[in-house]
């Protein structure tokens, strides 16, 4: 469900941030880690600040690109500025507003999920680990699907995720997974921004491996682009 101004910690952080430039913490919980903290002006970086992946998939976009999860948009800022027709959606009421008053007009407050449009894109940006917002694996092949509607028949998919096995061990100890529990990538988060504290949600890390399996089977070719420095890598799918 789209955010609301009550529960929309993140769109409040982005909102603050660009017009007044003072915030309030923004907190992560999770039930995996310990809570995390996000500097409100990472959200804002620059193509330079941003780690290789993300520099990376950013050159890979080409024709019309559907920005998923933008946020604040700096992944759809560099774009706009390259002249790449990109077009911005995000599930907070907020962080679209933001996108609005830095000229994305046709942003939309939209579920990717719930998205209907007669446009068909040639790339599908997900960063920031956007395949996240799968949930779980028994969603992957519905998030396959929407992304075939959504592409034009020699469109990309673009995504970054994490192989979070190192968070239960290494390879010289070995890895505590319960085998009986659901994958070890699907996380529960829960956000905070002052006093406004956004409903938990479910978010999804794969590693490639998995990742690569589960796309094929929905008639996807994956392509691993580039690996980061700490489990992290880049991918990009393709229709078969």
């Amino acid at each position: 469900m789209p955010s609301t101004l009550h529960n929309d910690p993140l769109g409040q952080a982005v909102f603050d941030y660009y017009t007044t430039k003072k915030t309030k913490r923004l907190k992560v919980y999770s039930n995996i880690v310990e809570t995390d903290e996000i500097p409100v002006s990472y959200l804002f970086r620059t193509f330079n600040q941003m780690p290789p992946l993300e520099q990376k998939a950013l050159k890979l976009c080409s024709g019309k690109v559907l920005d998923v999860g933008a946020a604040a948009g700096p992944h759809s800022l560099w774009l706009k500025a390259q002249s790449v027709e990109v077009f911005p959606i995000d599930v907070s009421e907020l962080a679209v507003k933001t996108l609005q008053l830095q000229g994305f007009t046709a942003a939309r407050q939209i579920n990717f999920f719930d998205l209907k449009t007669d446009k068909k894109f040639d790339t599908l940006l997900f960063l920031m680990n956007g395949i996240g917002i799968a949930g779980t694996l028994n969603k992957l092949p519905l998030f396959f699907e929407k992304c075939k509607q959504l592409l034009e028949s020699n469109g990309q998919v673009i995504l970054d995720s994490s192989d979070i096995i190192y968070l239960f061990g290494d390879e010289k100890t070995g890895y505590q997974i319960d085998l009986n529990a659901d994958y070890y990538g699907q996380v529960t988060y829960q956000m905070s921004y002052g006093s406004i504290k956004g409903n938990q949600f479910s978010w999804l890390f794969i590693d490639f491996n998995t990742l690569s399996h589960m796309a094929h089977q929905s008639g996807f070719k994956c392509e691993l682009i580039l690996k980061g420095t700490h489990f992290d890598y880049l991918a990009r799918l393709s229709l078969q």
